[in-house]
């Protein structure tokens, strides 16, 4: 009976044993060969006299439940069509030899060989059965054609039995392929400065354990977790990419709880920087590259693990050389160079600070709640605010990425410097004096808007999650400190908004004038909508200009030094601005941001040239429509990206005041500022938040909180 339980077995398997001929398979593409049955008399034997064939009827549940551990196999070959491991499917194909039958003597037989010889002929002899046949959960009624394998079987086994090396170097390949991607995904650097050789040749504990996990694990088990952990692997690298996007934009990482929201962001920059259908395939082309890494890194460590399972004893020394290799190498601290140790724990590292990132996160929103509510300015009154600048027009303008890297960086520090230097000059002929100093930035590369916030409320808003608490609350800001003495009128000069903008209450601001209420015609520059020159311009036509009962406090923000700094306007003659119509044939005749938006040194260059076109047309501005009551206070509202202000480099901008009158910069004398528009390098630093506080008790604040 031992041929009726092989019989059952082997119509579940993709592989011959090795006991079957192979020359007794069934042809694929033709009929099955009938095989001649011996006649034997009907006979019906009593189950007492047939005890073989109650053990062939217990067995066959056992092997129908075999079926889907033969299913699996079958899938695994799919998933990993090892040239060795399906040799024995893919033998020649020779027609079936039919069986002579045997000579019978009727009146010897015994009712058990007769049993035997019946249950054989239902069940059908191993010679009979193809190999490649698919596996069913029950037997092939006798008669009818055994099914045929699969088509791609067929395919690859023609084509593999054709070209075998070929074959075999296909399987190498792709196993190859596969061991490189699950180790590049486990050590990859979240910062693009970090991408060296040595970071990639490293020992990765998380390779090791995954591989004595999946050794042990029976297979369908083993497939389910391999699944699982290639997806987890798949969507850390993604989430690698973003950090490393990331810090090369923003300064800083990736953060999985607040920066959702930034995507919009950056779509509406992609538009603006390379047109909607550029945009569109960037898009495309990222969501594309989310769902390969996924599907390769899963599909990655599913054939490792199949592999590993096939060859047990081979994978578990190699582990286990491998392990010991690795607490070596940790024990005594070996490292390829200062930083970079052999053995790695780089992977989990990534974990734990993501999971730490997002209870930090989480933690933030309710302590800074509580932070924001205190306010040592809350309660003063409205007579006691700002006594020191009455009667004075105020304005407070951010230029747009101006860093600490424009003044001391190699290649932006020669050509900003002269003109803040030329530009001082012409204030000093005019009778204005200017005091600078440093602020350090509560963003960095982008996000403009904490920038702002944070100079004007006083509060390090330094992600979203603040930004939105701060502008739902009643914060009293620089802004709203100059409204609420009601001796001030309040308005903004904003070519950056383009849609609603609900923060306008909060900031404590009248009138606002949004890119759509300037009346340009003219071109954007990239992201930037107007020249920083117009926007000055359509402020002195549209507010400054006008008789005003109180004196004005102005918040402007110019955007000309955004990137990617490619085409930049140039100054005009000014009775030549008009409506920006002027401006076409400047925007045409200018960089494109393809030109520059890959070169680094093009960048500095370029950005460099942003930056003094925003500070001269500031500086005119000044110089041909302020009086001896004008204030200005100017500064950078965050660095450039580290692409332009390099690798590490500090969150500090420029902080300058300008005026006509001297008792206005006599009351910061103890702040130790530098005199002109330029700090010097031992220029106090503060934190940008620390500004609105010294500002208002400067000028006549008392505090009540």
């Amino acid at each position: 009976m031992s041929f009726n339980t092989s019989s059952r077995q082997l119509s579940k398997t993709d592989e011959a044993p090795e006991d079957v001929p192979s020359q007794e398979v069934t042809p694929l593409d033709s009929p099955e060969a009938e095989t001649p049955e011996a006649e034997t008399p009907e006979a019906s034997v009593p189950e007492a006299d047939a005890p073989e064939a109650d053990a062939a009827e217990a067995e066959a549940p056992e092997a129908e439940a075999e079926a889907p551990e033969a299913d699996a196999a079958e899938a695994e070959a799919e998933a990993d069509p090892e040239p060795e491991a399906a040799e024995a499917s893919e033998v020649p194909e020779v027609p079936e030899v039919p069986e002579v039958p045997e000579a019978e003597a009727p009146e010897t037989e015994t009712p058990e060989a007769r049993t035997s010889e019946t249950t054989t002929s239902e069940t059908g002899t191993p010679e009979t059965q193809s190999p490649g046949a698919e596996a069913s959960d029950v037997d092939v009624p006798e008669g009818e054609v055994t099914p045929r394998p699969r088509r791609w079987r067929r395919v690859w086994g023609g084509w593999r039995e054709k070209y075998p090396v070929a074959a075999r170097v296909l399987w190498w390949t792709t196993t190859a392929v596969a061991l490189a991607i699950v180790v590049v995904a486990l050590l990859m650097p979240t910062q693009a400065d970090k991408f060296r050789l040595a970071a990639f040749v490293r020992l990765p504990v998380e390779a090791i354990f995954g591989a004595a996990l999946l050794i042990v694990l029976p297979r369908k088990p083993r497939i389910a977790v391999a699944a699982f952990a290639g997806l987890g692997l798949g969507a850390l690298t993604v989430v690698n990419f973003l950090d490393i996007g990331f810090n090369e934009y923003l300064g800083r990482g990736f953060n999985v709880v607040l920066d959702w929201s930034l995507f919009s962001d950056a779509e509406g920059y992609l538009q603006d920087t390379f047109g909607k259908g550029g945009a569109l395939g960037i898009a495309a082309l990222a969501v594309t590259l989310v769902i390969a890494v996924l599907a390769l890194t899963t599909t990655s460590v599913i054939r490792l693990g199949n592999l590993a399972a096939r060859n047990t004893e081979t994978a578990t020394r190699t582990t286990l050389v491998l392990a010991i290799a690795w607490v070596t190498c940790a024990a005594l601290g070996v490292q390829y160079a200062e930083g970079i140790p052999i053995a790695s724990e780089h992977t989990m590292q990534a974990l734990q600070f993501k999971t730490e990132q997002v209870r930090r996160t989480l933690r933030d929103e309710a302590e800074f709640a509580k932070i924001a509510k205190k306010d040592d300015f809350a309660n003063t009154p409205p007579d006691q605010l700002l006594t020191g600048l009455r009667g004075k027009d105020m304005m407070i303008t951010f230029i747009e990425s101006y860093g600490r890297s424009a003044i001391e960086d190699p290649v932006m520090a020669p050509g900003v410097d002269a003109t803040l230097t030329a530009e001082n000059e012409k204030l000093t002929q005019a009778g204005f004096a200017a005091k600078s100093g440093w602020l350090t930035s509560a963003t960095y590369g982008g996000s403009s808007w904490l920038g702002h916030s944070t100079f004007l409320s006083g509060l390090w808003i330094s992600n979203q999650q603040r930004y939105r608490t701060v502008t739902a609350g009643e914060r009293l800001t620089l802004p709203g400190a100059f409204k609420k003495t009601g001796a001030w009128d309040t308005v903004g000069v904003m070519p950056g908004i383009q849609k609603a903008w609900p923060e306008q209450k909060f900031y404590g601001i009248d009138k606002l004038y949004d890119s759509h209420k300037l009346g340009y015609k003219g071109p954007k520059f990239s992201w930037s909508t107007m020249p920083d020159q117009y926007a000055l311009t359509a402020f002195e036509r549209l507010v400054h200009s006008k008789k005003h009962d109180k004196p004005l406090m102005s918040t402007i923000i110019l955007t000309s030094s955004h990137q990617p700094w490619a085409p930049i306007p140039t100054l005009v003659p000014q009775d030549q601005v008009g409506d920006g119509s002027i401006y076409n044939a400047i925007e045409k005749a200018g960089k494109k941001p393809g030109d520059i938006i890959t070169d680094s040194t093009k960048s500095k260059e370029e950005y460099g040239k942003s930056i003094q076109y925003s500070v001269s047309s500031l500086i005119n501005y000044l110089l041909k429509y302020g009086n001896k009551n004008t204030v200005l206070i100017f500064l950078g509202d965050h660095q450039p990206i580290a692409r332009v202000s390099g690798n590490h480099a500090s969150r500090d901008v420029p902080v300058s005041i300008v005026a006509k009158d001297p008792k206005v910069l006599d009351k910061i004398a103890d702040w130790n500022w530098a005199d002109g528009l330029q700090p010097q390098q031992d220029t106090p630093v503060w934190k940008m938040n620390d500004f609105r506080d010294r500002f208002l008790t400067a000028y006549g604040s008392t505090p009540a909180p």
